[in-house]
């Protein structure tokens, strides 16, 4: 079955990077569009950003544009997020998440469990 298991996460300083991973299983990686989202402490969970199947094609939430990049590794079946510049409103359990095809605004039918990123001095 489809398995996605991020890593990556932690406590940060503002100013700060981190560097998220998914790992993939359980489907044909390089067939799928596949993207990030976020949830805060009492808010709705919300897209940072998303990548098509082959990677030609990526969309960031402004939130994150020129702070966060998004890449795949088809050949190690891994999602990445470079997150740069890191703030404390940033702070979140960043989830990854299977598209049901190869463009960045097909939806979703898979989520990983999560892993938490928190930014604080």
């Amino acid at each position: 079955q489809v398995q996605l298991v991020e890593s990556g996460g932690g406590l940060v300083q503002p100013g700060e990077s981190l560097r998220l991973s998914c790992a993939a299983s359980g489907f044909t990686f390089s067939s799928y569009a596949m993207s990030w989202y976020r949830q805060a402490p009492g808010k709705e969970r919300e897209l940072v950003a998303s990548i098509s199947s082959f990677g030609g094609s990526t969309r960031y939430a402004d939130y994150v544009r020129g702070r966060f990049t998004i890449s795949r590794d088809n050949a190690k079946n891994t999602l990445y997020l470079q997150m740069n510049s890191l703030k404390p409103e940033d702070t979140a359990v960043y989830y990854c998440a299977k598209a049901v095809g190869g463009n960045v605004y097909n939806s979703l039918n898979a989520w990983g469990q999560g892993t938490v990123v928190t930014v604080s001095s």
